[in-house]
C-alpha cells in the first residue's frame, strides 16, 4: 500500500482523537477509552489485521518514557515529599497485595488454572500512569494536592514491582520448579539503579538548563527528548528500572527554575498527548472485538474482585494510620486505574508464546476497558459525594 495512504490514515486518526478529547472534557468520559475505541473502530472499518505484538510493546515503552517524564515534570516535590514513605509503600507492598488478592480470587473463587491466575494477578497489579495522569487532568475532579501527588507518584513508580512479579510468574509458567532466590536481588537492583540514574540525570540536566543557554529556542525540546531517552535506556541496559529513572529525572527538572521553562513544559505536554493517543490507538488496533466480547462474564468477575476487594485492601493496609482520612483513602483506592501498562505487560507472554497467552491478553484488555469506564467515569461523582466541592483543601 502507498505510504501516502498510511500517512493520511494516521492524520485522520489524530484529528479524530483531538475531537474525541473535546467530547471527553465536555461529558466526563475518560479520553483513553475513546482512543481505544477509535483504534478498534479503525481496525474494523479499515480492515486492518494488526497482529505485531513486538511492535506494540516497543511503541508502548517509548510512549511510557515520555508520559512518565512529563508526569515527573508536573509533580510538585514540595507536596510529594510529605507523603514519600506512603507512596513508596503503595508502589511496592500495594502491588504485591493486589497481585496476591487477584491471583487467589481467580484460582479459588473463579477456578482458573494456577498459572493463568498468577499471570493475571501480576499483570494487573500496578496502577497505570497514563490513565491516572489523564484522569487527574479532568477539570470535573476536585482533589487535594496531597491526594493527587500520591496517586501520581504511585502510578509512576510501581512499574518495577509489577515487572518483577510478571517476570516471576512467566518464569514459573515455563519452569514451575525454578529457584526464585534471584527475585529479591532483581527487585532491589531495579530500584537502586533506576533511582541512581534518575538522580544523576536529573542533577546534570538541571545544572545544564541553569548554566547553558542554547543558541536557539528550538534546541530545548531536542535536549528534553535526549534526556528522557538516556534516562530510560542507560539504567535499563544495566538492569535497572528505566521507568523509575525517567520519572525521577522529570521531577528534578520540573522543580527547577530555568530559561524558557514554560515553553519546555508546553512541548513535553504536547509530546505526552501524542504518546497517549498513539499507544491507545495501537492497542485498539491490536485487539479483536469478537475475541474480547466472549470473555465478558470472566472479565466482570475479575474486575469486581480487583476494584472492590484487591485495590481497596492494598490501599487501606498501606495507608493505615496515615494522615489520609478513610474518605481520602477510599478515593485513592477508586482512582487506581488500569491502562496501557497492564496491556503492555500482557504482550510479554504473547512474545514468549506462553500457553493461554492470547486468552490472558484479551482478558487484560477487557479489564482495562472496564476499569477506565467504571472507575474513570464514577470518580468525579464519588469525589463530589465523599468530599463536597470547596471542602478539599489539604
Amino acid at each position: 500500500m502507498d505510504i501516502n495512504v498510511y500517512l493520511a490514515f494516521a492524520g485522520i486518526l489524530l484529528i479524530l482523537s483531538v475531537f474525541a478529547n473535546q467530547i471527553s472534557s465536555k461529558f466526563g468520559i475518560p479520553s483513553l477509552l475513546l482512543f481505544l475505541g477509535l483504534g478498534m473502530f479503525a481496525g474494523i472499518v479499515g480492515h486492518i489485521n494488526f497482529t505485531d505484538t513486538g511492535l506494540t510493546n516497543h511503541v508502548g515503552i517509548i510512549a511510557l518514557i515520555f508520559i512518565l517524564f512529563n508526569g515527573g515534570l508536573l509533580t510538585s516535590w514540595k507536596t510529594a515529599k510529605n507523603d514519600l514513605g506512603r507512596g513508596i509503600t503503595l508502589a511496592t507492598l500495594g502491588v504485591f497485595i493486589t497481585a496476591g488478592c487477584v491471583a487467589a480470587g481467580c484460582y479459588y473463587l473463579l477456578k482458573m488454572p494456577f498459572e493463568i491466575s498468577l499471570l493475571l494477578g501480576t499483570i494487573v497489579s500496578s496502577t497505570d500512569a497514563p490513565a491516572v495522569f489523564s484522569l487527574l487532568k479532568m477539570s470535573k475532579i476536585c482533589l487535594s494536592p496531597r491526594v493527587r501527588s500520591i496517586l501520581e507518584f504511585e502510578s509512576a513508580s510501581n512499574d518495577p514491582a509489577a515487572v518483577l512479579l510478571t517476570t516471576a510468574a512467566m518464569s514459573y509458567a515455563v519452569q514451575p520448579d525454578l529457584n526464585f532466590d534471584w527475585l529479591a536481588d532483581f527487585f532491589f537492583e531495579q530500584i537502586l539503579i533506576g533511582l541512581g540514574f534518575g538522580l544523576l540525570f536529573g542533577y546534570v540536566s538541571r545544572y545544564m538548563l541553569r548554566r547553558v543557554r542554547f543558541s536557539y529556542l528550538g534546541l530545548y525540546p531536542v535536549f528534553s527528548i535526549a534526556v528522557a531517552l538516556l534516562a530510560y535506556s542507560l539504567p535499563q541496559m544495566l538492569g535497572g528500572s528505566g521507568f523509575l529513572s525517567v520519572y525521577i529525572c522529570g521531577i528534578f527538572i520540573g522543580n527547577t527554575a530555568f530559561l524558557y521553562r514554560r515553553s519546555f513544559l508546553r512541548f513535553n505536554d504536547s509530546i505526552n498527548w501524542i504518546m497517549q493517543i498513539s499507544i491507545f490507538l495501537i492497542l485498539g488496533l491490536l485487539v479483536k472485538p469478537r475475541h474480547v466480547m466472549v470473555l465478558l462474564p470472566s472479565a466482570l468477575e475479575i474486575a469486581l474482585l480487583l476494584i472492590l476487594v484487591a485495590r481497596p485492601l492494598a490501599v487501606f493496609v498501606c495507608l493505615f494510620k496515615s494522615r489520609f482520612s478513610y474518605t481520602r483513602q477510599t478515593i485513592i483506592a477508586w482512582a487506581g486505574l488500569k491502562g496501557a501498562v497492564p496491556i503492555i505487560l500482557a504482550t510479554y507472554p504473547l512474545m514468549q508464546n506462553l500457553p493461554h497467552a492470547q486468552y490472558i491478553f484479551n482478558l487484560v484488555f477487557f479489564l482495562v476497558i472496564i476499569s477506565v469506564l467504571v472507575q474513570g467515569t464514577a470518580l468525579p461523582v464519588l469525589a463530589d459525594w465523599l468530599i463536597p466541592p470547596g471542602k478539599e483543601k489539604k
